[in-house]
């Protein structure tokens, strides 16, 4: 083939830029691809050349145009890439545009042209259809202006558009001696001439044989040819210049960045005319030269390095040699940067070339290549291969082959062996059933990936078994959790990434990386952090298990017709090529319709060429038998084709019609399969002969066809060879010829992978700010730093647009680094992204970056959006913004499917469509109602886009609906969630509801319904017949009923609080009214609960229900949330309930502010007075001074100091905590033990590490100073009378003091009260409030009964309502002292921090860098105080705390001791939590720790050892112990009871903030406090400003009511009215009716409102059992002394009555027992369920596994499990245990009470066992009682049973001296210490007869003594219950054996006793009157008596 080379002297011709050259081409290239992703038809180029004038084009002409594009897709019948179809499109129309006079000359052209048609579109055409084309084409043309034809018409050659690639189309007339024969395309050469390299084999150039030829080596143009040149030109010019100078001289002219005819010129300049073929020869082959220069040059340079230069070889298989990093870095940014932009500067290109010789040159250029004939010049970091040896490039006419053999096999090595699979563990060995062994490289990684944790880098060929490796890292992982033959599953989590990915979370990550062989796996290694010596594996083509022949073929014709012939042709080759071999073969192309048109292709083919024999299958013997089943087959072409021996596969098939066809071909049935790519990935079915028939593949997200990418051939070429049958397999791939080099490229590992990264910088680095991992511009760096980019970038820098000078600056890239985060996070702030702040560098996440994050939303739409985005839209305008997601951009619009599209518009789309059909958005939006209308579509390329939008479809609608909600829109948050149902469902808002059951309902039932306009509300009102009548179809009525029941519905209901002016508390109970079916509704349904302002469109509250099927079946639901109100009010708020998922399920409930009476503003602060501090010399009383270490009171202290101290006037306090309001209760102390010495103090505080705390404090001063007697009353100690009536303090907690006070009349130390102190009086309104309430109630009352003065000093954190309380305690005045919050002795710096996320646990993670940034900013040196809400969370934030200290590289920043002192105190910690945290000077603080470990915690936060504490909420009120900086992670904490999380109470939040600041230490504090972000304006209102108390004594009236009964303050209806008088409850009654669901406060309606109340509180008590009424008055009974006396809820006293009877069994005792209301609030966890499931397998007695998250089962499970000493399976359920067998005393004692007071012996005794039980833990009646001795065991047991003893009693009894002989082998002086804990009691009896009053009656005096007299405690032996316990015990009179309980004694005592009891009077049989002794602790105990 002849080509014109251009003249090549500069003289010439015009100086010609290649700068320009190159810019203008990439103009083009621009132009071009935006031309590709044309947005509308106007732009695209085919209408343009078909009509003449097109934008001006009238609609006719436009239409008559549609109708033709419509007619030619019609005759295409396929998918077909835009391009192509443009070609058939402007063929066909030149064909038919041509006038035509004669009628029958259209046919002649049909005649004519129908076979070129046929081979253009691949498959036969109709002639009906090529005669409507005519006929169209014809139109069109009448159509237009008469004399302008159209662009078309013209020739097709001069269609050329101005934007034609520089160098395609040049064509030179130059003389002949300028011709030269080469086989190359003009493209090629023009290519090169440009120097863009042409990555091609040397030796494609230079080849001038004829074409259809084979060439193994041709002639070598290198610097040896060179040589010999230069060797000519010398001899015969005679020049002056030596060889090796000419040579080297224009090596540099070559090697230099001139343009192309400047070298040409100087080229010519120095060897002269006559050796111009030298000089052809050398332009054309410049590029082989200049390789060889460049080689020569770097042998050279490692040469020279040689020295420091270390070959680092990965482990196996590798030819790797690698340069010093520097070298390589700078030489590859050289070259670079000359390939990039030659801009004809000399030195760059002279620099190593001057100083060289030509010869040493020539020397280092020959010596041996790693490969020979590398591809491409060494332009990346690592070239590893080139085409390998023995390749074959074959040209023929149109095409070019080249023929790559397969590789051998490598030898085994010395010393390599296969690993066999029984080496492995057993559990192992199950994954490889069925293997013998592991093959080579799964071998040879073994002991890498089974025996380590390394990270690892496999790159081995497809097929080599990578998949095994990582099941074998996997078995290694589960392996080191599978301990005791149990896999722990918990412990550890796999995830298998298919496309590589690394996360960076809290724990080691092993990283397992599998790749196919790449060029730049060093870097891949380092990137997943690989240690290149032991964990990275290389492996090259000879690992392959069946060695793979590859052939490429790139078709070079032009001509699209003849070009799709050849494709098919070259395909046919092949496969048959194959066949004839005996294999099968596989073709895979990529679409689905092609698979059909290919085979039937093929067939035809076969028919053609006479070779349909060898594809014949009916010689194989299950033939017939298979063909039956092939008949059976729906699928035409597939039974069909099977005649011929062919199959078709792809993902449309029907399941069972691709299983028939993968069978076929297994078994051999079907010689040539053709199918789509997903066979590859999907099913391993291998063939020998895979044909890859062309790489175009067309892709939605990329808006049309991309080429098929190295994953994918990878995938297909590894289906080549089946590894059991065949030697070696074969890969062919037929390409176009432009993509041929690429595909070499790859193939051959020479494309190092690149990073895309850079495009998507922005969307990620939003994902790590919204997951808290990225919180400042320099983690982002250090993040970005961990990016596979990153490392490229200092490997690569010029591809990513880093200039050479940049480098050189910054040789670590860090400001390139920073610049790329700062312009993201830019403009991420731009978008609302995130804040950023750029003086600090802090990110800060916002609710619209947490949206785009969690739903995956680009950066590109979130702008959209914030655009496009309006409060009030309607659905076309929704639709058309989604349409402009960026997620959408890449989607084109193609002529070929406009006629379908107006088609789909008329026909699915309900909805306007912006811009139509023929614009992108329009074509979007169509798809997009398309989806939800359900249609169908027929064209492929629809098909795809319409799947790819629909994918992104539901997320983005979300994201949008979120978007709106947290702006709070009403109306759009609504019609959003609607169209997000919508997406979901396929159904739109305006259709039927019912239609969500379109399942399940006829379509045309559903029809008629929305004909006739029957909304649910209707039919929910409707009878069955009416319906039936409605749709006139009887049985439908039915029907349509029934699935109205399925329908979820919700009904709401809800009492509203005003809780101050502007804050109204709602209180909602939700009733499912709708029938569970899980098939519909599933486990849960989730609801919106939205309260919304229609009026002003605002939603003020939104929370999102979580409604379980359990919720669904059981007690209506209740939630309490507060909502804001502003002035002036709105008519009313709406309460909306709206399904998530279902369309119109929705429920409203409407709250009125018409009569709503609010609370009156009360809010009046005590101004702080500038007083001067007074010195505490002013107490006048040097042992009171003496208390105090300070010199002055502080400013709070001053000003109440004379109220305090000199008067006796009640005071109420209100100031902050933390500003000494406990030393102003000292004062008023003070003033009593001066004036009224003999009275008592009485100190109440709400909580019993307050008590604790004032113990120790007092202890420490007024007990051991003033010589003071102080006692405590809590449930862990109850004093004895003795200290109660001397002691001058009692410290007490509110329900002890609210129990003893209630006897009042009989004890009198209650009314010796002179003072009573109520600390944190504001916890009123708190759960314990009410025992507040009537404390204070009851003593102002006695009070008023003893005439006795009793002053109340109450202390409370500043009140919203302190007139209320100071009117209610009876303060005055001058007593009132409300201070505001601000007021505090050390200023508070408060940072309120919202976190979203709807999951508790997530969102505490997310909080926990928040945490330990603030620590690092507020107080990286001073103490902090976190405060979580649970135990799991004090060690969970702990745990985090460590790891981001470690990170930082500061792991012991938080530890102020030397590592001995660390040490000592280690070893004295028991719980290991706090051992590990502690380590790390991280201290956790919660109920569960033992005392030592808590106050061993607390001294060494209070004396800074460790700067973090970690505690739970109770932390703030029991132990002072501030800190500079407090955090409180999170205000929820989980409610057992309510099974969600709650908010804590705001007193709970100001008391933990109140711990921030140290008065003596520091300037001010802070607080930071972390909430869930919906609630962050809540607690920004409150913190500041003072919360009003409410009372909540209404809630637990009855309780409180009974007990004044039983003590006798209330006899009748009047006296408990004006009881209610006294309490706090009615003072707020009087301000905040509307609170207490009152709407007027006259006297009338408060006094209707307070007898109604009595009346009802009276007849429950009466109904339970409690009292007895007749008419007004009122008198208790048993039952409610009962309550009263054991502090017991009058509903569990109740259950008792109705359930225990005269010989009730110990198992049912114990249900009711677990059953009591006291248990109501025994914590029941989230996922507890589970661990109560596994605990009622084991116990002995069942539950109900209904209810498994009851907390009185679990209180149950905690009993028996407690009796059976089972190991409980978390810490939690010990201390759950210990509160439950606290509880459990006073309860049983109730029990045994009512069980003697009703006369029943046998139920008292039964249940005096069970107390036993609950002491020893153990079963009364299984276990032997010998199990209460510590040294015990089975053997032990077994001995002592044979000699006859069974109970410790009996071991008593046996003399000391005797013991060895009963107890065998076992040291009998072991078990004389156990007997030493148990007393040994005798007891006398003596009956005495007395007169009394005339009557005779039978005294019995008892005599107890204890034996064993060493033993003078009385303290229990009860070794398992949590506390110190007296012994006692009972004296029970009864009779056996008609088991009547006549009398009942309590008694105690240490050594003996005396005492008698009463016989009873019935003529019994005095031998069944029996007494019996029963120990309250000890089992087996009994001792019964008879009364002779």
């Amino acid at each position: 083939m002849l080509i014109q080379i251009p003249r090549l002297t500069n003289s010439l011709r015009d100086p010609f830029d290649v700068d320009q050259a190159y810019l203008q081409r990439k103009t083009i290239l621009q132009k071009r691809k935006l031309r590709n992703a044309a947005s509308s038809l106007d732009e695209s180029g085919l209408a343009q050349k078909i009509v003449y004038g097109w934008e001006k084009a009238s609609s006719e002409v436009r239409q008559a145009y549609k109708q033709f594009i419509g007619a030619v897709v019609d005759l295409v019948d396929g998918e077909m890439r835009s391009e192509e179809f443009h070609e058939v499109v402007l063929t066909v129309y030149r064909f038919f545009s041509r006038p035509i006079e004669e009628k029958d000359s259209t046919d002649r052209i049909i005649y004519d042209k129908k076979l070129e048609l046929q081979n253009l579109v691949g498959h036969a055409i109709a002639d009906t259809k090529l005669k409507e084309v005519a006929s169209l084409v014809q139109k069109l043309l009448n159509l237009q202006p008469d004399n302008t034809n159209s662009a078309v018409s013209l020739e097709r050659h001069h269609d050329v558009e101005e934007g034609l690639e520089f160098g395609v189309d040049l064509v030179f007339q130059a003389p002949t001696r300028f011709l030269v024969d080469v086989s190359l395309d003009a493209e090629d050469i023009m290519d090169f001439k440009s120097t863009i390299s042409l990555a091609f084999q040397k030796e494609e150039y230079g080849h001038s044989e004829p074409t259809d030829h084979f060439v193994v080596e041709g002639e070598k143009f290198n610097l040896t040819w060179l040589r010999d040149a230069c060797d000519n030109i010398v001899r015969n010019c005679n020049s002056q210049v030596s060889q090796d100078e000419l040579a080297l001289a224009i090596c540099r002219v070559l090697n230099s960045e001139k343009p192309g005819e400047e070298i040409a010129g100087d080229l010519l300049d120095l060897v002269g005319d006559s050796a111009f073929e030298t000089v052809q020869n050398l332009l054309l082959h410049r590029k082989e030269i200049v390789d060889s220069i460049h080689y020569g040059l770097s042998v050279i340079k490692s040469d020279k390095n040689a020295s420091n230069a270390q070959s680092r070889m990965p482990s196996y298989g590798t030819q790797v040699t690698v340069q010093t990093e520097s070298e390589k870095q700078i030489d590859k940014l050289r070259r670079k940067e000359e390939k990039r932009n030659r801009r004809g500067i000399e030195h760059a290109g002279d620099g190593d070339l001057s100083t060289l010789d030509f010869s040493s040159l020539l020397q280092a250029s020959e010596r041996k290549n790693l490969i020979d004939g590398m591809i491409g010049s060494g332009d990346r970091s690592i070239a590893v291969n080139a085409l390998p040896e023995g390749t074959i490039r074959k040209y023929c006419e149109g095409y070019v082959e080249v023929i790559i053999p397969p590789k051998p096999t490598a030898p085994m090595k010395p010393g390599e062996r296969l690993i066999e699979i029984k080496e492995l563990d057993d559990f192992a060995q199950a994954a490889f059933r069925g293997y013998k062994s592991l093959n080579r490289i799964q071998s040879r990684i073994f002991q890498t990936v089974y025996g380590t944790n390394e990270n690892i880098l496999v790159c081995a060929p497809t097929g080599a078994g990578k998949t095994n490796i990582a099941m074998i890292s996997i078995l290694h992982e589960i392996g080191q959790h599978f301990r005791d033959g149990y896999l722990h599953k918990e412990e550890f989590k796999i995830v298998y990434v298919a496309p590589m990915k690394v996360e960076s979370t809290q724990t080691m990550i092993r990283i397992v990386g599998l790749s196919a062989t790449l060029p730049n796996y060093l870097e891949v290694a380092q990137f997943l952090r690989v240690n290149p010596d032991t964990g990275l594996f290389f492996f090259d083509s000879s690992y392959r298990p069946v060695p793979l022949a590859q052939q490429y073929i790139g078709i070079s014709e032009p001509n699209f017709a003849v070009r799709n012939e050849l494709l098919n042709d070259i395909c046919y080759t092949k496969v048959v090529d194959s066949i004839r071999q005996g294999h099968q073969a596989m073709v895979f192309v990529h679409s689905r319709k092609d698979t059909a048109k290919t085979a039937q292709k093929l067939t035809d083919l076969a028919r053609m060429r006479e070779d349909l024999e060898l594809f014949n299958n009916d010689a194989h013997p299950h033939y017939f038998f298979m063909k039956k089943e092939v008949i059976k087959s729906r699928n035409k072409d597939l039974v069909e084709l099977f005649e011929f021996g062919m199959g078709i596969h792809h993902a449309g098939m029907l399941r069972a019609d691709r299983a028939l066809t993968e069978k076929l071909f297994s078994d051999g049935l079907l010689k040539v399969l053709v199918c789509t790519a997903t066979l590859a990935w999907g099913v391993n079915l291998p063939a020998h002969t895979v044909v890859i028939k062309g790489t175009q593949i067309y892709d939605a997200k990329a808006g049309g066809w991309r080429d098929l990418g190295m994953l994918d051939v990878m995938q297909i070429f590894g289906r080549a060879g089946r590894p059991q049958f065949d030697k070696s397999g074969e890969g062919i791939i037929i390409t176009s010829h432009d993509k041929l080099a690429y595909y070499l490229r790859l193939l051959t590992s020479q494309l190092p992978i690149e990073s895309q990264f850079i495009s998507s910088l922005k969307d990620n680095l939003n994902a790590e700010v919204a997951l808290g991992t990225v919180t400042n511009v320099k983690e982002a760096c250090a993040w970005l730093g961990y990016t596979y980019l990153f490392i490229r970038m200092r490997m690569n820098p010029l591809e990513y647009g880093i200039g050479w000078d940049e480098v050189m600056a910054d040789p670590s890239l860090s400001s390139k680094q920073r610049s790329l985060v700062i312009d993201a996070a830019r403009a991420l702030d731009k978008a609302k992204m995130m804040r950023f702040d750029e003086k600090s560098g802090n990110f800060y996440c916002t609710e619209l970056g947490r949206i785009a994050s969690h739903f995956y939303i680009q950066y590109s739409s979130v702008e959209t959006y914030n655009e496009m985005l309006r409060r009030h839209m309607n659905d076309s305008e929704v639709i058309n913004m989604v349409a402009h997601s960026s997620e959408f951009e890449n989607i084109a619009v193609r002529e070929e499917e406009q006629n379908e599209l107006e088609t789909l518009a008329r026909t699915s789309c309900p909805l306007e469509i912006k811009g139509g059909p023929s614009n992108k958005h329009g074509k979007i939006s169509i798809l997009i109602q398309l989806y939800i209308s359900r249609g169908s579509i027929d064209s492929f390329s629809l098909v795809s886009d319409a799947s790819y939008i629909s994918a992104s479809l539901a997320r983005i609608i979300r994201a949008l609906f979120e978007i709106c909600l947290r702006r709070g829109w009403c109306e759009m948050s609504l019609f959003m969630l609607d169209y997000c149902k919508a997406v979901d469902r396929q159904i739109w808002p305006h259709q039927h509801p019912l239609r969500q059951f379109d399942r399940d309902l006829s379509a045309e039932i559903l029809r008629k319904l929305e004909e006739r306009g029957a909304d649910l509300d209707h039919l929910m009102e409707m009878e069955e017949k009416d319906i039936g009548a409605l749709i006139r179809y009887a049985p439908g009525g039915r029907l349509v009923k029934q699935y109205l029941g399925y329908f979820p519905s919700l009904q709401l209901s809800a009492t509203v609080s005003p809780i101050t002016r502007t804050v109204l508390k709602v209180d909602l109970v939700i009733t499912p009214t709708f029938i569970w079916k899980d098939r519909f509704h599933g486990t849960a349904q989730r609801w919106w609960i939205l309260v919304e302002d229609s009026e002003n469109d605002h939603i003020y509250h939104s929370e999102l229900l979580t409604l379980t099927k359990r919720m669904a079946k059981g007690e209506p639901y209740k939630l309490s949330f507060t909502v804001p109100i502003f002035e002036p009010h709105p008519p009313q708020y709406y309460i909306h309930a709206i399904s998530d998922s279902w369309l119109h399920a929705e429920s409203f409930y409407t709250i009125t502010f018409h009569n709503l009476p609010l609370p009156e503003v009360c809010s009046s602060h005590t101004e702080l007075l500038d007083l001067k501090p007074l010195p505490v010399s002013s107490l006048g009383n040097s042992d009171h001074e003496a208390l105090y270490k300070f010199s002055h009171f502080n400013p709070i202290q001053t000003q109440t100091f004379h109220v305090l101290y000199h008067t006796d006037n009640n005071v109420l306090l209100g100031a902050p905590t933390g500003s000494g309001k406990t030393i102003s209760a000292e004062l008023a102390m003070l003033r009593l033990f001066n004036t009224q010495p003999d009275m008592k103090v009485i100190y109440i505080a709400p909580l019993k590490a307050i008590v604790r705390e004032r113990m120790s404090d007092w202890k420490k001063r007024l007990v051991s100073q003033l010589g003071k007697k102080m006692v405590e009353m809590t449930g862990d100690y109850t004093p004895d009378l003795m200290a109660l009536l001397s002691a001058n303090i009692i410290i007490s907690t509110p329900e002890k003091w609210d129990g003893i006070s209630r006897n009042w009349h009989s004890r009198s130390y209650v009314t010796k009260v002179g003072l009573i102190i109520l600390d944190e009086i504001h916890l009123l309104g708190a759960d314990r409030g009410p025992i507040l309430e009537v404390i204070v109630s009851r003593m102002r009352y006695i009070s008023s009964q003893t005439e006795r003065a009793v002053r109340f000093i109450g202390l409370s954190t500043a009140l919203a309502n302190a007139g209320d309380l100071a009117d209610w305690l009876g303060v005055e005045e001058i007593g009132l002292f409300n201070f505001k919050p601000s007021v505090r002795p050390v200023p508070l710096e408060v940072h309120i921090q919202g976190y979203p996320g709807k999951y508790y646990c997530p969102r505490m993670n997310s909080m926990n860098k928040p945490a330990y940034a603030a620590i690092c900013t507020h107080s990286p040196e001073k103490p902090v105080l976190i405060f979580v809400s649970s135990r799991r969370q004090t060690r969970l934030t702990a745990l985090d705390l460590i790891q981001f200290a470690a990170s930082d590289e500061h792991s012991r920043q938080f530890i102020n001791m030397p590592e001995e002192a660390l040490q000592m105190v280690l070893s004295q910690v028991s719980d290991q939590n706090l051992r590990h945290t502690l380590q790390f000077g991280i201290g956790l603080h919660h109920a569960g720790l033992n005392d030592k470990d808590r106050s061993l915690v607390e001294e060494l936060f209070a004396n800074n050892k460790i700067q973090i504490l970690v505690c739970t909420s109770t932390l703030a009120w029991g132990v002072n112990l501030p800190a500079h900086l407090v955090i409180i992670k999170g205000t929820e904490y989980y409610d057992g009871k309510a099974k969600r999380y709650v908010d804590f109470p705001i007193t709970d939040i100001l008391q933990m903030m109140g711990r921030a600041g140290r008065p003596q230490f520091d300037q001010h504090g802070k607080a930071v406090i972390l909430v869930h972000e919906p609630k962050k304006s809540f607690y920004k209102k409150f913190l500041y400003e003072p919360f009003p108390v409410e009372s909540s004594l209404r809630e637990r009236l009855h309780d409180h009511i009974n007990a004044e009964i039983v003590s006798g303050t209330i006899c009748n209806k009047q006296d408990a009215v004006h009881y209610l008088t006294w309490t706090y409850l009615f003072r707020r009654l009087m301000v905040n009716p509307a609170y207490y669901g009152l709407e007027n406060v006259e006297p009338e309606f408060i006094s209707s409102f307070l007898s109604s109340l009595v009346h009802s509180t009276f007849e429950d008590l009466e109904d339970s059992g409690c009292i007895k009424m007749n008419e007004d008055v009122v008198e208790s009974v048993m039952l409610g002394s009962v309550a009263s006396q054991y502090y017991l809820s009058y509903m569990t006293v109740s259950m008792f009555g109705s359930n225990i009877g005269p010989d009730t069994s110990l198992e049912v005792f114990l249900h009711v027992l677990s059953a009591a209301a006291e248990f109501d609030e025994l914590p029941v966890r989230h996922n507890e369920e589970k661990y109560n499931e596994a605990l009622s397998e084991k116990v002995r007695y069942p539950v109900d596994k209904n209810h498994l998250d009851d907390p009185h089962i679990k209180a149950n499970l905690l009993f028996q499990s407690h009796f059976a000493q089972l190991e409980l399976p978390i810490s939690d359920y010990i201390t759950d245990l210990k509160s439950v067998l606290d509880q459990s005393i006073r309860i049983i004692q109730a029990m045994i009470d009512i069980c003697a007071n009703s006369g029943w012996l046998s139920s008292s005794i039964t249940c005096m066992h069970l107390l036993q039980m609950v002491m020893q833990g153990l079963w009364f009646d299984k276990d032997s009682s010998l199990w209460m001795l510590p040294c015990m065991n089975t053997d032990i047991i077994t001995s002592l049973s044979k000699r006859g003893i069974y109970s410790v009693q009996q071991l008593l009894d046996i003399p000391r001296a005797a013991l060895q002989t009963v107890t065998g082998n076992f040291p009998a002086s072991r078990l004389q210490q156990d007997l030493q804990h148990f007393p040994h009691v005798k007891m006398k009896l003596k009956l005495q007869e007395r007169e009394n009053d005339g009557e005779r009656c039978n005294i019995l005096h008892i005599r107890l003594e204890k034996l064993n007299s060493r033993r003078h405690s009385s303290k229990a032996f009860v070794p398992r219950f949590p506390k110190i316990k007296e012994e006692q015990w009972w004296l029970v009179l009864g009779n056996t054996s008609t088991s009547e309980l006549y009398a009942l004694k309590r008694v105690s005592f240490s050594d003996h006793l005396v005492t008698s009891m009463k016989l009873p009077l019935t003529p019994a049989n005095p031998q069944d009157v029996k007494l019996i002794l029963v120990s309250d602790c000890y089992i087996g105990f009994e001792q019964e008596h008879s009364i002779k």
